[in-house]
């Protein structure tokens, strides 16, 4: 398994697209964070990432399905998941290998932004006046988002062997687990089950952990959305016959 994760980061590390992803996400957070009036954390006039990790999430909607959809679906185009297969390996291994490869990468993106709380810090007055609890709290909720968004991309990837449906449908998914069931219970034809659409949202635990109250509710849930995920990828993968 670990000549797998290996293998498939070192391959995600020498792919150009990783680099063109990342650094897009990197001039996206720090164009909207830093030059744009409207969300620029210079005119807000607060020591606070707020504004960064509300727009996080979006950015990783695209961010994560990119470094993702090549998983499976490049295996399945090539012609390769035969011979990994051939390996004494499990399919259990197979997809937990490619998915702590993406997110490696991911948590690796998230690095470079750790730069805005020690500008933010440096920037208060006085200085170092910022809740760092708070900060530490939200990025540890993006660390849970990133995890579910990862498996989501991996599920899409081992449906399909093309790699752009692969990111449409993970894009697709990650959108309605986030914003979709929010909208779904503020619609009134549904107001029965307002509190079970509010529990599947993707942004109603988010924004829990952001507010620096580690619950264990809201832990369970994102393993559990990860765990949902990757069965299903299972699921596909042991059901075909490649």
């Amino acid at each position: 398994m670990y000549a797998v994760f290996k293998r498939e980061l070192f391959s995600l590390l020498n792919s150009l697209m990783a680099y063109i992803t990342i650094g897009i996400f990197l001039l996206a957070a720090g164009l909207l964070l830093w030059f744009f009036p409207d969300t620029s954390m210079l005119d807000y006039g607060y020591a606070e990432l707020t504004g960064f990790f509300s727009l996080a999430p979006f950015l990783f909607m695209f961010l994560i399905p990119a470094i993702s959809m090549r998983s499976f679906a490049e295996e399945r185009r090539e012609g390769t998941y035969i011979l990994l297969a051939t390996r004494p390996l499990t399919d259990w291994q197979i997809i937990l290998a490619k998915y702590f490869a993406c997110l490696v990468l991911v948590f690796c993106a998230l690095i470079p932004t750790f730069i805005y709380y020690y500008s933010i810090s440096n920037l208060a007055m006085p200085s170092g006046n910022v809740d760092t609890g708070a900060i530490i709290g939200s990025y540890i909720g993006l660390l849970f988002l990133g995890a579910s968004f990862t498996a989501v991309g991996v599920f899409a990837s081992s449906v399909t062997k093309n790699q752009v449906i692969a990111f449409a449908i993970a894009v697709f998914l990650c959108f309605i687990m986030y914003n979709g069931f929010d909208a779904m219970a503020r619609m009134e034809v549904l107001a029965v089950l307002q509190d079970f659409f509010v529990f599947l949202s993707v942004n109603e635990h988010y924004q829990s952990i952001s507010r620096g109250v580690l619950d264990t509710r809201d832990a369970i849930y994102f393993l559990s959305m990860v765990s949902f995920f990757l069965l299903l990828t299972r699921f596909v993968i042991g059901g075909r016959k490649w």
